[in-house]
C-alpha cells in the first residue's frame, strides 16, 4: 500500500513538473475563429503543443484586432500573416522571421457575374470592383496593374452582400470563404466569372507563421518547436476532418460567431488543397524560394516595398525550418 502511495505521489510530482516545464506563448490568428486556423486549434486540443513543451494561448482575431499590430506590440509571440503583410512590416520595422509558410499560393480571386458582361480581365475596365482595406487589397491591385485596368474602387466589407445585390460588378473573395458564401446564397457556379489570381501570375503565398526577428534570435528553439507542432496540428486536422469541424464549431460558438457546418467543412477541405503540397517532393510548411522571389518582385514593382529582404534572413536560416 505504501509503495502504491509513493508511486502515485511520484507520478503526480512528475505531472506537475511537466506542466511547469511547458513554455507559454501566444498566437494571434489574422481573423475570427474559423477552419482557416483549424490546425492550431487541433494542435492545442490534441496536446500536440504540450508534447512539444508548449502552452499556446490562441488569441481571438477579427475586426479591430490586427495580427501584425499584436505581434509588433509584443501582445502576441507569434502571428498568422500573409506574406505581403509580413514583407511590408519587415520593410517598415521591426523585422520579422517566417517560421513556416502554411498556405503555399494565393487563394484570392475576383468574382463577377457573367450576366454583367464580364468575361475577361479587360471587361473590368471602369467597373465597380470591391476591395478590402489595407494589405489584403495588394494582390488585387497588382492584378489590375498587370492588365492596366482603371476601375472604380469600392470599399468592400467582410460580407458579399454588396455583390449579391449588384452594388458592385466584381468582388474580392477567398476561394475557401467568400466564394463558397456566394454559392451558398444560391448563385450557380456557371453564372460566375472567376479570376483566380494565381492563374494570372500573381503568386502570393498567403498564411504564414511569423515572429519578431529579435525574439526569434533570442530563442530559436521555441520558434522551431511552435512551427513543428503547428504543422503536426494541420496534419491531424486533415486526417480527422469531422472531429476537427466539431472543434472549430465549438470555438466559433464560444466566440459568439455564427457557424455553418457546411461552410466550415468546405473551408477545411480548401485549406487542405492550399497547404498540402501538390508535388510529392514538396515540403509542407516551407516557403519556396521561387514563390518568395516572385511575390517580392510583384510587391516591389507595385510600390509595396523598396527592396526584397534576403531569403535566408527572412526565413531565419536553417533554424526556422524542419
Amino acid at each position: 500500500m505504501m509503495g502504491l502511495l509513493v508511486l502515485l505521489l511520484a507520478l503526480a510530482a512528475t505531472a506537475m513538473a511537466d506542466e511547469r516545464a511547458l513554455r507559454k506563448a501566444r498566437l494571434m490568428p489574422m481573423w475570427s475563429p474559423q477552419a482557416q486556423f483549424a490546425g492550431y486549434y487541433m494542435a492545442r486540443e490534441q496536446g500536440i503543443y504540450a508534447r512539444h513543451g508548449l502552452d499556446i494561448d490562441i488569441l481571438e482575431g477579427g475586426p479591430g484586432r490586427s495580427a501584425v499590430e499584436s505581434l509588433t506590440a509584443c501582445e502576441a509571440d507569434f502571428a498568422v500573416l500573409w506574406l505581403a503583410t509580413a514583407l511590408q512590416q519587415d520593410a517598415a520595422g521591426p523585422r520579422l522571421v517566417n517560421l513556416a509558410q502554411i498556405v503555399q499560393r494565393s487563394s484570392l480571386m475576383l468574382v463577377a457575374k457573367k450576366a454583367s458582361g464580364i468575361a475577361a480581365p479587360h471587361d473590368l475596365m471602369e467597373r465597380k470592383v470591391g476591395l478590402w482595406n489595407g494589405e489584403l487589397s495588394l494582390p488585387i491591385l497588382a492584378f489590375l496593374d498587370t492588365y492596366r485596368l482603371r476601375v472604380r474602387r469600392i470599399p468592400q466589407a467582410y460580407t458579399v452582400n454588396l455583390f449579391l445585390l449588384d452594388g458592385i460588378d466584381a468582388a474580392s473573395a477567398m476561394w475557401y470563404n467568400e466564394y463558397h458564401t456566394i454559392l451558398s446564397a444560391g448563385v450557380n457556379p456557371d453564372e460566375l466569372q472567376v479570376f483566380s489570381l494565381h492563374e494570372h501570375g500573381i503568386t502570393f503565398p498567403e498564411d504564414g507563421l511569423y515572429a519578431l526577428e529579435r525574439a526569434y534570435r533570442k530563442d530559436p528553439a521555441l520558434a522551431r518547436a511552435f512551427a513543428q507542432a503547428s504543422l503536426e496540428g494541420w496534419r491531424y486536422a486533415f486526417d480527422h476532418p469531422e472531429e476537427t469541424i466539431e472543434v472549430v464549431l465549438r470555438i466559433m460558438r464560444q466566440a459568439n460567431i455564427p457557424a455553418s457546418r457546411a461552410h466550415q467543412r468546405w473551408m477545411l477541405a480548401r485549406m487542405r488543397d492550399l497547404i498540402v503540397p501538390a508535388d510529392a517532393d514538396g515540403v509542407m510548411g516551407r516557403l519556396q524560394p521561387a514563390a518568395y522571389e516572385a511575390a517580392g518582385r510583384i510587391l516591389r514593382d507595385h510600390g509595396g516595398i523598396a527592396t526584397v529582404p534576403d531569403y535566408e534572413t527572412f526565413t531565419g536560416g536553417d533554424d526556422a525550418r524542419n
